[in-house]
């Protein structure tokens, strides 16, 4: 047995000051403007509008952090921040930590509130409009958003297409599908595959712009609806991709119901989330999403691979399987 330590308790304890630094980094553009050069002190100082109080600490924490480098004076992106962090680049994720910054990391503070009350502690929290609604109704935030989620689910989606046995299958459709990526990569490494992208009417231009730029035109297009108004388009293969985890229990199932339907026998359903594994005691990150559904939605959870292949087998689907992806991520397929 380890000797008793505080070094744990201290750095979660204290963890906010670590993702306040980064979340500051990236909303003042830090990691986009090393990835142009690497800069001395005075030059960022300047070019960030830093105090000359703050500027060294700032800078030298997010090297302690593993976030910038430092180099005879200069500093640069590592490897990491210049891939995801660089707002000129297609794999940039820092839309959602932007968003974490302005709205996430104040309503976290009311987490207290929320596991007492089990209400979300949102700007939907005094009957305003929900997080969907806004994000939605601005299309420049949509697009935004849109963007970031790609960035933040890109790896899994590659890792979806290239793994999937889809040579069995001829059409595959993506519910909730964003920016469109999972399809567009599915499209891309299985040549074969028509696809269609399903979501509300406003994503229709941002998804038509990302599959264009991917040469897939004339295999992917795009469907508009809602999941829970209308039917859903059907499909050999149907795939929701951080998608279940935003709802509650009864609309998870009717979700699973509806597309158990769209499907033919033999045809995939694929469900990919933060999952948590089935002991709960693991992956702190799926647990920590849905402490974050309980804070920004209604109903919405995270939920084991067990879960997931349970509320499958209730819908009717045959045979279910969890398969890890990348990080947090895992998928269940459900065959009709």
């Amino acid at each position: 047995m380890s000797e008793p330590s505080i070094d744990q308790i201290m750095q979660v304890g204290l963890g906010f000051w670590a993702s306040k630094t980064l979340l500051s980094a990236v909303e003042m553009g830090l990691f986009t403007e090393l990835a142009k050069r690497p800069e001395d002190l005075p030059t960022l100082q300047g070019r960030l509008g830093l105090h000359p109080r703050s500027a060294r600490d700032f800078l030298d924490a997010l090297v302690a952090l593993g976030f910038v480098e430092r180099k005879d004076g200069k500093y640069s992106n590592t490897p990491s921040t210049d891939l995801f962090l660089d707002k000129g680049k297609q794999s940039y994720v820092g839309g959602l930590l932007e968003m974490a910054n302005h709205r996430l990391y104040p309503f976290w503070n009311n987490l207290t509130t929320a596991l007492r009350t089990g209400e979300m502690q949102n700007e939907s929290k005094g009957g305003g409009p929900n997080f969907f609604e806004v994000i939605y109704a601005d299309s420049a935030r949509l697009r935004g958003f849109l963007k970031s989620m790609t960035g933040l689910s890109t790896g899994a989606n590659r890792i979806i297409a290239s793994r999937f046995p889809f040579k069995n299958y001829e059409t595959a459709a993506d519910l909730g599908t964003a920016q469109g990526d999972l399809i567009v990569q599915v499209a891309l490494a299985n040549p074969h595959i028509v696809g269609l992208g399903f979501d509300l009417p406003e994503v229709a231009p941002i998804f038509s712009e990302y599959v264009a730029a991917n040469g897939l035109s004339t295999r992917v297009r795009f469907h508009a609806g809602s999941f829970f108004k209308d039917p859903l388009p059907k499909a050999d293969v149907v795939m929701m991709g951080h998608i279940l985890h935003d709802w509650n229990l009864e609309e998870k199932q009717l979700l699973i119901g509806k597309a158990f339907d769209a499907l033919p026998p033999g045809g995939a359903l694929i469900v990919y989330d933060s999952i948590i594994d089935d002991d709960r005691t693991r992956n702190a990150f799926g647990l920590l999403m849905s402490l974050n559904m309980l804070i920004d939605t209604f109903g919405g959870f995270d939920y084991t691979g067990a879960d997931c292949a349970g509320w499958m087998i209730d819908a009717g689907f045959q045979e279910t399987r969890v398969e890890h992806l990348l990080g947090a991520d895992s998928m269940i397929v459900g065959i009709k």
